[in-house]
This record gives C-alpha cells, sequence and structure tokens, in this order.
C-alpha cells in the first residue's frame, strides 16, 4: 500500500487567493453590495426611519424639560416608602383661638392652654400670619380651619403636622379682602394625637380583604373562561377541521370570534359589562372570561395544530371514529401544554384583575383608586406594595406548578 504525500488530489477544489473563480465571486460580492440603487434604497429607509422618528416624537409631545417638575413627585415617591401598615389609635385634641382680619392688636393671641398661638392677633391683605403649636405628641396630623358661624363660613385653612419634639410652624400671607372680608373669625386646630399600641392598620386590614377578592375575581373568570374556550378550540384547530367545506366554515367562524374578544381590551371590556351588570366584581368576572375565551382559545387552538399526526392517522387508519380520534390521539398529547397554559393565563389574569376595578370592576383596583383621587398616597402605596407581593408570588407558584406538572 502506498501512501501519497504532497499537494491535494486533483479531485478537490483549489481555494487559492488567487483563483480566478474566487476573485470574480469577491468582485460580483462588491460590486452588489455597492450597487448605486442598493445605497439609495439603504439611505431611504434611513431617511424614512429618521422622518417616523421626529413625526413620532411630536405627535406623543415628549418634553425632557418636564423633568424639571420632578419635586411634584415628592409627596408621592416619599409615600412609596412609607405604605401605611401600622397605625395607632389617634385621639382627637380640639383648640380654638379668635382672630380679627382688619385693624386690630398686633400682639399673639392663644387658647388658653398656651399650646396654639397666632401672631399677630389681627391682619390685613398681604401681611404675614404665623400659627405655632407645641406639647402636642410627636408626628401627629392636624388641620387648620377658619370659622364665622354668622357668614356659614367653615373651611380648612391648612393643614399641619407637628415634629419629633411635638411642634409645628405654618406662615401663611393674609389673602385679599375679596377672599375674607373685615370681620370677627375663629380658627380651630385639631390634632389627631396617636395613643395606645402599634396594631395593623385598617388600610392594610381593608388591602388584605380586597387582594383575596381579585384572586378569586381572577380564579372564576379563569375557571369560566377555560370551561367556554376549551370545546371551542377543538373547533379552531385547523388540523381537524380542514377535512370538509363545513369543517372550514366552522373553523373560520370560530377563530374569527377569538381574534375578536381577545382584540378588545380588557379594561374597555369592563367598562361595557359595569354599563350592563353595575359596578362590583361580577362585572370584573364577565370582562375576564370574554377576554379568556379569545387568549386561551387561540392558545389552545395552537397547541391542537401542533400535536405529532402519527397517533392520529394511525388511530385513522384502524377505524377509529372522530371522537376516539380526538379522545385518544389528540388529547393526550395536548393535556401539558394545555395545563401550563392554564396555570399561567390565571397567574396572567390576577394581573389584569388589578387594574379593573380602576373602571369599576371591583377588586383591589377599586380601593387602589378611591386612594389616589383622595390624594392618601401612603395608603394607596400600601395597596400597589400589595399587588406587587401577590403577583410576584403568584408568578413564582405558577412556575413551580407548571415545572411539576409538565
Amino acid at each position: 500500500m502506498a501512501t501519497t504525500i504532497g499537494g491535494p488530489s486533483d479531485t478537490q477544489p483549489r481555494l487559492d487567493a488567487a483563483s480566478p473563480e474566487i476573485e470574480g465571486s469577491a468582485r460580483a460580492l462588491l460590486a452588489r453590495r455597492q450597487s448605486p440603487k442598493r445605497r439609495l434604497f439603504q439611505l431611504l429607509v434611513l431617511v424614512v426611519s429618521i422622518g417616523v422618528l421626529a413625526l413620532g416624537w411630536k405627535v406623543t409631545e415628549i418634553d425632557p424639560g418636564k423633568f424639571a417638575n420632578a419635586a411634584n413627585a415628592g409627596p408621592i415617591l416619599k409615600a412609596l416608602v412609607t405604605p401605611d401598615v401600622f397605625s395607632r389609635d389617634v385621639k382627637p385634641v380640639d383648640l380654638s383661638v379668635p382672630f380679627t382680619v382688619g385693624e386690630g392688636s398686633s400682639e399673639p393671641v392663644s387658647d388658653p392652654s398656651g399650646k396654639f398661638t397666632i401672631t399677630p392677633g389681627s391682619a390685613t391683605a398681604g401681611e404675614t400670619v404665623v400659627f405655632e403649636g407645641s406639647g402636642f405628641e410627636p408626628d401627629a396630623d392636624g388641620q387648620l380651619r377658619i370659622q364665622n358661624p354668622a357668614r356659614g363660613l367653615d373651611a380648612l385653612f391648612t393643614r399641619v403636622r407637628t415634629d419629633a419634639r411635638g411642634h409645628f410652624r405654618e406662615e401663611r400671607q393674609w389673602p385679599p379682602t375679596t377672599t375674607l372680608p373685615v370681620d370677627a373669625y375663629t380658627f380651630k386646630l385639631t390634632i389627631n394625637e396617636p395613643t395606645g399600641p402599634v396594631h395593623l392598620s385598617d388600610t392594610f386590614i381593608q388591602t388584605l380583604v380586597r387582594m383575596g377578592e381579585t384572586i378569586l375575581l381572577a380564579l372564576m373568570g379563569t375557571v369560566f373562561g377555560v370551561v367556554l374556550s376549551l370545546p371551542l378550540s377543538f373547533l379552531g384547530a385547523r388540523n381537524l377541521m380542514g377535512g370538509s367545506l363545513i369543517g372550514r366554515s366552522i373553523y373560520s367562524v370560530v377563530r374569527t370570534i377569538f381574534t375578536i374578544t381577545r382584540s378588545i381590551e380588557v379594561l374597555i371590556v369592563g367598562v361595557i359589562m359595569v354599563v350592563i351588570v353595575g359596578v362590583g366584581s361580577y362585572a370584573g368576572v364577565l370582562a375576564l372570561v370574554v377576554h379568556t375565551i379569545g387568549s386561551l382559545g387561540k392558545l389552545y387552538s395552537e397547541s391542537i395544530e401542533n400535536i405529532e399526526p402519527g397517533p392520529v392517522e394511525a388511530i385513522t387508519a384502524t377505524g377509529g371514529s372522530r371522537l376516539q380520534t380526538v379522545l385518544f390521539g389528540v388529547i393526550p398529547q395536548i393535556v401539558p401544554a394545555f395545563l401550563a397554559v392554564t396555570i399561567y393565563w390565571w397567574d396572567h389574569n390576577v394581573r389584569m384583575s388589578t387594574v379593573l376595578g380602576l373602571v369599576g370592576g371591583g377588586g383591589i383596583g377599586f380601593l387602589l383608586i378611591q386612594y389616589i383621587n383622595l390624594l392618601q398616597y401612603n395608603q394607596a402605596a400600601t395597596v400597589l406594595w400589595m399587588i406587587v407581593i401577590v403577583v410576584t408570588f403568584m408568578d413564582f407558584a405558577s412556575g413551580v406548578i407548571r415545572g411539576r406538572l409538565v
């Protein structure tokens, strides 16, 4: 046996850099890349893309300068890190001090206990008035109201909060006489002093109750959605319904239903259901059912269309009926996928149900929008953190369940 050592066999192609074939291919490739038409097309695409981005910038009114108003978000950001979870019972302390609008005494006036003082005791338009209090419980909230029974006036003048020493100080420039005419008034100070031991706040307890309602709302919406979408998914699978004209027609109708029901945002469906059945969790359940039918029906149908055709063909070849084919050739293949999709969609519906309350669909969202409308940011922060914690736990739990069942 002889072994040949040397250059490549004549049967092997030469990959020499100087090969005319390679040089021709490289030259053709460069010519194609440098084609004026291709470069013009690329330039046109770039110009159109820049134009679309510029139009989007204008239409959406993007203005980075508005971040200069970020200070307005201070109360909200502070509330996010101080949710209303623990509280103490409060005892209101009421103090009253007479006050004159117009010419009068420039000396301070105070209540009999001396804990609340106004300097000066009278004021004219534009004059600075100082409201001071001391000897109260630390970190207590309160409000200062101005009253004049003869004029039917009892209005909130300002809110106050004591510091760590139980002291507060507020300065206000007195408004013009068109707002508060010359007359004798009374300032009533109400301080809500904390008392008793620390306990879970009413906000936290109410949030827990609403969160439980939200989870059950999502569960009922998912269950009824599965019950309705499961049989429809078999009618919406092309590989099961494509054998005849009637089957293809049913397939088209069912897929159209799936498309319509999932294309409408769940919040819009929630508004419609609130109009039909009224405000409450029932409207939220119906909204989730409608949205779940379209979404789960599509996912179920696609799972059926992706099954292995072998078992189905084998059962059909042995003379099995359409029902037997579905029971023994299709269902065993789709059960794992159906379980995974169903568990995931319950997790998805929990997230959706947290915002359905914003349109009157019940659940924790209804509580959240109430707190926001009342500017109760600490209470709203409690709701937001509860939503984050529960949704995170549900996401983790659904992942574990899918991993064990599928």
